[in-house]
């Protein structure tokens, strides 16, 4: 009785995760990743998991949750013709390639690695947020065979590594080479099952189990809040959706840009013991 007490807490800041992303990807359209992580990441400590174990079952916890949500995505994205079948075809081996060792090298550096990781993209992908909501593509095309496979590369293996989907880092990179916002979104949620799906899968494989992890985890993965933030994010998801046609997005964007700068801010300033 007292352990299902003790475990009300967290089932409730789960929950508010789960809404909390849900709301964010349909106001936003960013992947519940770039919530879920940092929530987990804080949330988890306060339950005496150590930063660095927090930091990798939060990164594993959010893959598996981007796994089933990709795959409604991709389906609807696909209906409305927004995946660029081309681009997917380049880019698909390179992506899945390097989200199998991205994992493979996540589940082998130092937790304070990964935060560090995480700490700067969530700042870079902030200003892009601040700065650039709205400004023209840099590029006028995207590059040749070799430079998109570095691109590809990149999406796979850093967004594996730190738990997100392949929109945080694909989207702003597809639109910069002046690919169609649309067509960004759709084609970056097929890098998002390519990204998420091995990368579970290898974690649970090779991610040895830490001793402070919470009751439920299998692995690195936390099965209670796989549960709990799946079907809210379902469910909210079209909520914020419908939110987020009302009200001015650019506006939206900078004000989770500034959150998420924060977050970055906060995380490396516990990183180096600030």
């Amino acid at each position: 009785m007292n352990e299902v007490l003790a475990a009300w807490p967290i089932i409730i800041a789960l929950i508010i995760t789960g809404v909390f992303a849900g709301l964010l990807a349909g106001l936003l359209g960013v992947g519940g990743g770039i919530v879920i992580v940092p929530v987990l990441y804080f949330l988890l400590q306060l339950f005496d998991v150590s930063p660095e174990s927090a930091i990798a079952i939060a990164t594993a916890t959010s893959l598996a949750t981007i796994v089933p949500t990709s795959i409604s995505s991709i389906r609807a994205h696909y209906i409305k013709g927004n995946v660029d079948v081309n681009i997917l075809k380049s880019w698909g081996g390179f992506v899945l390639i390097f989200a199998i060792l991205g994992s493979l090298a996540a589940s082998n550096v130092p937790g304070n690695t990964l935060t560090l990781l995480f700490a700067i993209i969530a700042i870079v992908v902030s200003m892009n947020m601040l700065f650039r909501a709205g400004a023209p593509a840099l590029f006028s095309k995207l590059p040749g065979k070799f430079g998109q496979s570095i691109m590809a590369s990149a999406v796979g293996g850093l967004s594996v590594m730190i738990g997100i989907g392949g929109g945080t880092i694909g989207v702003p990179l597809l639109t910069l080479f002046n690919v169609a916002a649309h067509k960004a979104v759709g084609t970056a949620a097929a890098f998002g099952l390519l990204i998420a799906l091995p990368g579970v899968v290898t974690l649970l494989a090779v991610g040895g189990s830490r001793i402070d992890a919470p009751i439920g985890t299998i692995g690195l993965v936390n099965l209670p809040a796989f549960l709990l933030i799946i079907p809210l994010t379902i469910i909210f998801a079209p909520i914020g959706a419908k939110i987020g046609a009302k009200l001015n997005s650019a506006q939206l964007k900078k004000a989770f840009g500034i959150v998420l700068f924060i977050t970055g801010v906060r995380m490396l300033l516990q990183i180096f013991g600030i």
